[in-house]
C-alpha cells in the first residue's frame, strides 16, 4: 500500500523572534532559546512535563541547524494536503485488491487474519476493467505520492529536535500517532517498491507484512487526522497559494508565524515555494511518466522505463509481460505435448478433452485485460472455449465455484473462481491470444482468463477444472 507523513498545521499570530513551536488548542509555548519567554501552560500533570522541559538533552530544542526560509506550517499543510486527498484513494484501492484475490476461498494473503479481515462478498466481474483500475491506482499513486512524503518529511525534520516532545497528553498521543504514521508509510513504501522489483531482501513475506503494516497505517492515519485537521486548515488559511505562486525567489522571506518549523537564523533563499512546489510537483509527474504507461498501455508503454521486466516480451501478438516463464514453472514440454489432457471434473460427467477436442467446441473471443499485483497489466484478444460451456459440459452447469489446477506446482498452481466468475459469458479457457497459439511462456496449452480477475488466479498450464456446487 503506498504513502503519507503527518498533518501539522500552525497558530497564525505573529511572533518576531520566530522561536517558538505551534501551539495546540488552548496552549502557549515558547522556546527555550526565546530571549523574551512568555507564559507556558501544561495540561495534566503539570510537574511531569515541566520536569520533562527542565531536562533537556543535548542537541535538543531549538537549533540553528535547519536554515531553510522556506519551511514553516503553510508549506507543510500544503504537503499534508495532497497526502490526504490522495492517501485513502491509496488505501481504499488496496483493501479492494486483497478482496479480488478472495479471501473467502483461503487464497489471498494472508489468510487468517482475525478481526482485520473485510467484508466478505464476490468480487465483480463487470466491469471487465475494474481490478486493472484499482491495482494500477494503488501502485501507480502509492509512487506519485513519494517525492510528496519526502517533501513532507523535509518539511517536518526540525521537530525531530524539538523539546519537549510534549507538555500534554493530547500532544503525547499526536506524537504517538505521528510515529507509527511515519514508520508505516515508509515501510508500506519499501516494501511495495521492493516487492514491484521482485527484490525480496526482507526475508519475510510481502503479503503478510504489507497487510498488517497498512493498518498500523491506517489507525495512526485517522487519529493524526483527527488530531492535527483543525491546525492543517489554519495553516493553510493563514497564507494565500495564489500570492505564493507569484512570489519570487528574491521576495521569499520566512513565515511570520510562531512554530519551531520556521527557521532561527534563516539563510537566504535558494529557492521560491513556488519552486519547491514545482520541484516536488514535478518529480511526481516525472514518476507517472516512468511508470504509467505499464498500466495504460499503447505509447506510453515506450516510456514506462521503471516497469520491473522492460519494455518488451518478444515479438508479435505473444509480446506482453511474463511474470513466471515456463522454465521456471518447471513445465516440459513433453507435459504440454500431444499427451497433455484437461481434466473436467465435480460434475456429473466427468471428461478428459485433448486440445483437439477442445479447439472443436465453440469458441468464443473477448478482448480483456489481465492485471498484476506489481501494478502492470496488459489488454489482449483471447480466444477459446467458454468456462460455463465446460461447466455444462462436465455436468454442472451453474456450478457455485471452480477449482483450477495447473502443471505448475509452485504457489500459485492453484486457484478457485467464484460462481459469478465460472459463468462470465466472457470467462475463458484461452488457448489464442491475438489470433495465434499462446507461446509456452503465456500458459500453452490453455489457460484461464476471466473479466476483473487479478492476473495471478488467471492460471497457466491448466491440467484440470473441478466444478463445485459450494
Amino acid at each position: 500500500m503506498a504513502g503519507t507523513m503527518t498533518f501539522e498545521g500552525a497558530q497564525v499570530s505573529p511572533h518576531p523572534d520566530l522561536s517558538s513551536d505551534v501551539p495546540d488548542a488552548g496552549e502557549v509555548t515558547e522556546s527555550a532559546d526565546s530571549p523574551a519567554a512568555e507564559p507556558v501552560s501544561y495540561g495534566f500533570p503539570v510537574r511531569l512535563w515541566r520536569a520533562v522541559e527542565r531536562h533537556r538533552p543535548p542537541g535538543l530544542g531549538r537549533t540553528r541547524a535547519w536554515r531553510s526560509p522556506l519551511r514553516g506550517p503553510w508549506l507543510t499543510s500544503i504537503f499534508g494536503a495532497v497526502l490526504l486527498a490522495c492517501l485513502p484513494l491509496v488505501i481504499i484501492t488496496g483493501l479492494l485488491d486483497y478482496v479480488a484475490y478472495g479471501p473467502r476461498f483461503g487464497q489471498a494473503f494472508p489468510g487468517g487474519v482475525g478481526w482485520l479481515h473485510l467484508p466478505l462478498f464476490d468480487w465483480p466481474t463487470r466491469p471487465s476493467w475494474l481490478f486493472q483500475l484499482t491495482e494500477g491506482l494503488h501502485v501507480g499513486l502509492g509512487l506519485v505520492l513519494v517525492p510528496v512524503v519526502l517533501a513532507k518529511l523535509w518539511s517536518v525534520v526540525p521537530k525531530l529536535f524539538s523539546w519537549p516532545p510534549a507538555r500534554s497528553i493530547a500532544q503525547v498521543l499526536e506524537r504517538l500517532s505521528l510515529l507509527l504514521l511515519v514508520g508505516g508509510i515508509l515501510f508500506e513504501i519499501a516494501t511495495g517498491v521492493l516487492n514491484i522489483q521482485y527484490d525480496y531482501v526482507f526475508g519475510f513475506s510481502f503479503y503478510t507484512a504489507h497487510y498488517y503494516g497498512a493498518w498500523v497505517f491506517i489507525g495512526a492515519f485517522v487519529v493524526h487526522v483527527a488530531l492535527k485537521l483543525r491546525a492543517l486548515v489554519r495553516a493553510l488559511r493563514s497564507r494565500s497559494l495564489r500570492a505564493e505562486l507569484r512570489t519570487s525567489r528574491a521576495d521569499t522571506v520566512p513565515e511570520t508565524v510562531r512554530s519551531d518549523l520556521v527557521a532561527v537564523d534563516p539563510a537566504p533563499p535558494t529557492l521560491s515555494r513556488r519552486g519547491a512546489l514545482a520541484l516536488v510537483g514535478g518529480g511526481s509527474l516525472l514518476v507517472a511518466g516512468l511508470t504509467a504507461g505499464q498500466t495504460i498501455g499503447g505509447v506510453a508503454r515506450r516510456a514506462a522505463i521503471l516497469i520491473p521486466r522492460g519494455r518488451s516480451y518478444g515479438n508479435g501478438p505473444n509480446d506482453f509481460q511474463i511474470n513466471r516463464t515456463a522454465a521456471a514453472a518447471a513445465i516440459r514440454t513433453s507435459d504440454i505435448g500431444p499427451v497433455w489432457r484437461l481434466s473436467l471434473l465435480g460434475g456429473r460427467r466427468p471428461a478428459q478433452l485433448d486440445r483437439t477436442q477442445l479447439l472443436a467446441l465453440p469458441q468464443h473471443t473477448a478482448t480483456l485485460p489481465i492485471a498484476c499485483v506489481e501494478g502492470w497489466s496488459s489488454t489482449e484478444t483471447w480466444t477459446g472455449v467458454r468456462l460455463r460451456d465446460l461447466a455444462a459440459l462436465a455436468g454442472m452447469p451453474t456450478p457455485a465455484s471452480a477449482v483450477i489446477r495447473s502443471l505448475d506446482q509452485g504457489t500459485f498452481g492453484r486457484a478457485t473462481l467464484q460462481g459469478n466468475q465460472v459463468l462470465d459469458p466472457d470467462a475463458l479457457l484461452a488457448m489464442r491470444v491475438n489470433g495465434v497459439d499462446l507461446s509456452h511462456d503465456h500458459g500453452y496449452p490453455a489457460r484461464i482468463i476471466v473479466p476483473a480477475l487479478p492476473g495471478v488466479h488467471c492460471t497457466k498450464w491448466v491440467r484440470s477444472i473441478e466444478f463445485r456446487s459450494a
